[in-house]
């Protein structure tokens, strides 16, 4: 299997990630050559653009990572052309409804299974057109797709978008849940907690897997022992902010002012 993080998802457990936010190819490297085995590019709200995404990837997957990208929307343009240039492992945020659902699942796949457009032996998606099983047998095999549950309207729906053929993970945002029941950045409220149950019942139901970040009240191993496949916990920016905080509170707190030792 070409794709990794699949081979990984099927083995069980929960796979812990890390975002991507800087759109920089060295930092993305240095969260994977120090133990980050698995990193979201956050198309979303993370900066740069398709490009800059497959540069941030080509550095991920040259140090031995894996890559998700996190599109900035689930239109049928932005699909194609993530795909075009290589990416496998998804996340698209903004999923309500199962006609949304549909949609998105069919941008993803050739057709018959869908209704991608064709140029496979000239995009990066197939090495460059080396691969000339790609459209027919492989390209729908390396997916992992991951729909974006983040609103209540979403918790609503989620039996039918469930029930969508080509669905593997469904992704828990639980701030903008939070968000849209009135609650924004009070995730451990009771209301926001009984969502995230029904949407974890739900996905049950369905047999399928979730995913999330880490928060709400939820640490990893919370996360881990309600069966999430997949939770993206730390980031790039927050780490560099907190790692420079801790500094200056180092030096701050020093009995003789001196700067901590390292460079």
């Amino acid at each position: 299997m070409r794709n990794g993080l699949k081979a990984r998802l099927a083995e069980g457990g929960m796979i812990a990630a890390a975002w991507a936010e800087l759109g920089n190819p060295d930092v993305a490297e240095i969260l994977v050559r120090h133990g980050w085995r698995t990193i979201v590019i956050d198309g979303e709200h993370g900066r740069g653009e398709l490009e800059d995404w497959v540069a941030v990837a080509r550095a991920i997957e040259a140090a031995g990572g894996e890559v998700i990208l996190r599109l900035p929307d689930g239109s049928d343009t932005m699909i194609k052309r993530a795909l075009d240039r290589g990416f496998r492992s998804f996340i698209v945020p903004m999923v309500n409804t199962r006609a949304q659902a549909e949609a998105v699942v069919s941008s993803f796949r050739y057709p018959k299974r869908g209704r991608r457009g064709y140029a496979a032996p000239i995009v990066r998606g197939s090495d460059w057109g080396t691969r000339p099983d790609y459209a027919r047998e492989e390209a729908h095999d390396e997916l992992v797709l991951m729909l974006q549950c983040e609103h209540v309207d979403a918790v609503e729906n989620l039996d039918e978008i469930a029930s969508v053929p080509g669905i593997d993970l469904i992704f828990i945002g639980p701030n903008d849940l939070a968000a849209s029941a009135g609650h924004l950045e009070r995730m451990e409220h009771p209301e926001i907690q009984a969502l995230l149950k029904r949407v974890e019942d739900t996905a049950a139901r369905h047999g399928i897997g979730l995913a999330t970040v880490r928060g709400g009240g939820r640490d990893w191993a919370d996360l881990a022992r309600l069966g999430y496949r997949l939770v993206a916990g730390v980031n790039d920016i927050s780490m560099l902010i907190e790692s420079a905080r801790r500094s200056l509170a180092e030096l701050e707190g020093s009995a003789t002012g001196a700067a901590p030792e390292g460079y």
